[in-house]
C-alpha cells in the first residue's frame, strides 16, 4: 500500500478490483448499518432491535421461533435482542399457555410509544441512502437486492 493507506499499489488485487461486486454490498451495508446505528442510539436502541420492534407493531405477542423466522436471524440473535429489549422496558416475555416451551415477546406501553421514533429514524436513513436515486433505480436496487439475497439463501 502506498503511504495513505488508501490508494493500491498498482501491481496489487484489492478486494474492490478482485471481488467487485461483494465488496460493494459489504461496503454498503457497512456505511448504513453505521448511519441506522448513530440514528437508533438516539431513541435508545442498538441495530437490529429496531426490526424485532417493527415485527411486533405489525403483530404484538409473536414467538421468539416467529420472530426468528420471520426476520431471518438466529435463535441466539433473536433472544439477545428480546432480552436487551426487555432489560430496556420496551417489551415482556411470557409462557405460552398452549405450549409452555413457546416463549411469546409482546410489547409494553414504552415498547409502543417508541414507534414515532423508530419511524423518524429508518425515514431518515431511507432518505440519506436513496438520495442521489431516483424512482427508477430505487425499483432496480430492491429487484437486484431481492434476487442476490434469494441466491444467497439457497
Amino acid at each position: 500500500m502506498k503511504n495513505n493507506d488508501r490508494e493500491p499499489i498498482d501491481n496489487e488485487i484489492s478486494a474492490v478490483t478482485q471481488f467487485p461486486v461483494s465488496f460493494s454490498i459489504f461496503s454498503m451495508a457497512r456505511s448504513h448499518h453505521r448511519i441506522a446505528g448513530q440514528l437508533l442510539r438516539e431513541a435508545g436502541l442498538y441495530p437490529g432491535q429496531e426490526l424485532v420492534l417493527m415485527q411486533l407493531w405489525h403483530r404484538d405477542g409473536q414467538s421468539q421461533n416467529s420472530l426468528s423466522r420471520s426476520l431471518r436471524l438466529d435463535h441466539s440473535t433473536i433472544a439477545k435482542s428480546v432480552r436487551r429489549l426487555e432489560e430496556a422496558g420496551l417489551v415482556t416475555c411470557s409462557r405460552s399457555e398452549e405450549d409452555k416451551r413457546v416463549t411469546l415477546v409482546s410489547l409494553t406501553q414504552a415498547g409502543r410509544e417508541i414507534e414515532s421514533r423508530v419511524t423518524q429514524a429508518w425515514s431518515k436513513v431511507e432518505e440519506i441512502t436513496t438520495e442521489h436515486l431516483n424512482d427508477e433505480e430505487k425499483a432496480r436496487f430492491v429487484a437486484l437486492a431481492k434476487k442476490i439475497a434469494a441466491t444467497l439463501e439457497k
